[in-house]
C-alpha cells in the first residue's frame, strides 16, 4: 500500500503576510498618503480661519474648559465672557469649538438647541453694534497721495504705490502684499495684475484685476513703475518692509503692516478719523468712491473680488445716505422760492 504523502498545511496558501520588506514599504507609503491627506484638509480651510480656529479653542482651554466639552461646560463658559466680549466673538468661538468636536469624531455640545438659545439671548441683552472701518473716500486718498509725492523718500514711493494699488485695485491686504513683479502685466490702457490665489477664489483658478492709467491726481500705474524703478526691484515681492535706516528687505511687506502705513499717511495728510480707519478702508473707500463717481453696481462688485451682493449693497447704500433720502426729499420740498 503507499505510502500517504504529509498533509498540505496550508502555509504557503493561507499566509497573506507580506515578507518584511513590502510591509516596510506599504507602511511608508500609507504615512505618505496620511501626510498628503492632512495637508489637503488643511487646505479646506483658509489659513485666517484656521488661526482664529485655533486662539478660540485656546481660549476655551486658558478659561479652564476640558476637550471634549459638554453641553453645561459650554453654557457656563459663555455666561462666563456674556458681558466682556462681543456675541459675535462668542458665536466664532462657539463655531470652533463646534468644528472641533465634529474633526475629532466627538458629540457636538456647541450646537445643541439649548447653547444656541443661550447664544440668542446673550446677543439680545449685550449685543452692540459691529465697529466698521471707514471708508477712505478717493478726495482724502488724493490728500495722501500729495504728501507722499512731494515727501520724495523711497518709502512715500512704496507707500503711494501701495495705497493706490490697494484702493484701485480693490485688493485685501493678504492680496495686496501676496503681489510679485510676475504677477503685473503692463499693457498701453493700464496695468494689469493676477492674483493667483484670493479668497473667493478658493480652487485657485486665478483673478485678473485691472487697473487704467490717469491723468489725474492718482494714478496707480504711474505709481507702481516710480516704486519698482526707484526700489530696483525686477523680480519677487513687489511691496517690501523698509527700515528705519532706509534699507529695503528681500521679503514681503507683513500683512498687518498696511494698517500701519495707511495710519501713518492719514496723519501725514492730518486726516480727522485716523483710529477709524484701517486696510479695508481702501476697499470700502473704492467702493462708496466709484458709485458716487457712476460706477455699475456689477463692476463694483468685480473689481473688489466680493462674492456677495449684500456686501456691495452696503457699501453703495452708505455712500448713497444723503442721495436717497427721503428726509432730504420732503425738507426741498419746504424750500421757498427767492
Amino acid at each position: 500500500m503507499a505510502t500517504p504523502e504529509p498533509a498540505d498545511d496550508g502555509a504557503e496558501i493561507h499566509d497573506t503576510r507580506p515578507p518584511p520588506a513590502l510591509h516596510a514599504a506599504v507602511t511608508a507609503v500609507d504615512a505618505a498618503l496620511a501626510s498628503q491627506h492632512r495637508a489637503v484638509l488643511a487646505a479646506a480651510t483658509a489659513d485666517n480661519t484656521r488661526r482664529a480656529y485655533r486662539s478660540a479653542v485656546n481660549h476655551y482651554l486658558a478659561w479652564g474648559g476640558v476637550l471634549p466639552a459638554d453641553e453645561a461646560a459650554i453654557i457656563r463658559y459663555l455666561l462666563t465672557y456674556a458681558t466682556t466680549l462681543n456675541p459675535r466673538t462668542l458665536a466664532l468661538r462657539l463655531t470652533a469649538l463646534s468644528q472641533w468636536h465634529v474633526h475629532q469624531a466627538f458629540p457636538d455640545p456647541a450646537s445643541t438647541p439649548t447653547v444656541r438659545k443661550t447664544l440668542s439671548g446673550i446677543a439680545r441683552t449685550h449685543g452692540r453694534p459691529k465697529k466698521k472701518a471707514k471708508a477712505l473716500p478717493i478726495e482724502d486718498l488724493e490728500r495722501i497721495v500729495t504728501h507722499l509725492v512731494s515727501a520724495g523718500t523711497l518709502k512715500a514711493t512704496r507707500d503711494n504705490a501701495l495705497l493706490q494699488i490697494g484702493f484701485f485695485g480693490g485688493f485685501r491686504r493678504s492680496e495686496l502684499v501676496a503681489i510679485k513683479v510676475e504677477h503685473v502685466g503692463w499693457t498701453p490702457e493700464g496695468i494689469e495684475i493676477m492674483l493667483p490665489r484670493s479668497k473667493t477664489d478658493h480652487l485657485g483658478e486665478g483673478i485678473v484685476k485691472a487697473i487704467p492709467y490717469s491723468g489725474g491726481p492718482c494714478c496707480p500705474a504711474t505709481a507702481l513703475r516710480a516704486w519698482l524703478d526707484a526700489a530696483g526691484i525686477a523680480a519677487g515681492p513687489v511691496f517690501r518692509s523698509i527700515s528705519k535706516w532706509g534699507a529695503m528687505a528681500s521679503t514681503t511687506l507683513g500683512v498687518g503692516s498696511v494698517n500701519t502705513i495707511l495710519e501713518d499717511c492719514a496723519m501725514l495728510a492730518q486726516l480727522d478719523y485716523v483710529p477709524d480707519l484701517s486696510s479695508h478702508s481702501l476697499r470700502r473707500g473704492m467702493a462708496t468712491s466709484a458709485h458716487r463717481a457712476g460706477a455699475d453696481f456689477r463692476d463694483i462688485k468685480k473689481q473688489g473680488g466680493w462674492r456677495h451682493d449684500g456686501t456691495v449693497q452696503g457699501y453703495i447704500e452708505e455712500a448713497s445716505r444723503f442721495e436717497d433720502n427721503a428726509a432730504g426729499s420732503l425738507l426741498r420740498t419746504r424750500i421757498k422760492p427767492t
